[in-house]
């Protein structure tokens, strides 16, 4: 008996959207982050990209528990001296609010190119709406 690993030839990619309101955020990332992964099939293979396209809509209705909105703090850096940037969740929302899961799904995909392949199947938005109706994307409910 010989293991399966998938190549490009075999891979078939379903659409799926997710409704983010009122989902908790990190619970929510974690499931998406699964199935841009393709943790969710049979032929999963760690070092090829298997996972599904992703639609998330409604993400600035998205919550977090505890005092996250205002103790939570995302950190850049310009790279030049003295160059640190920081923000609360809270602002965040305000400013621009698809980054708040843009971020948590990046966080918990794999680093490299092979994450960077991933993310790029993740299409997130803040309202109900969205542009891939043509795709046909199933409801994928947690």
């Amino acid at each position: 008996m010989k293991t399966f690993m998938a190549g490009q030839s075999n891979i078939e990619r379903k659409w799926y959207v997710v409704d983010a309101e009122g989902q908790t955020l990190g619970r929510l990332a974690s499931e998406v982050a699964k199935v841009l992964r393709g943790k969710h099939k049979p032929t999963f293979t760690p070092s090829i990209d298997t996972g599904d396209y992703v639609i998330i809509v409604n993400a600035d209705k998205v919550k977090v528990t505890g005092k996250k909105l205002l103790q939570k703090v995302y950190y850049h850096h310009s790279d030049y001296v003295g160059g640190m940037k920081s923000i609360t969740l809270k602002d965040l929302m305000i400013r621009k609010p698809t980054a708040a899961v843009e971020y948590a799904v990046k966080g918990m995909l794999p680093k490299g190119p092979l994450g960077r392949q991933m993310i790029k199947k993740m299409f997130v938005y803040a309202g109900p709406d969205h542009p891939h109706a043509a795709q046909k994307p199933e409801e994928l409910a947690f």
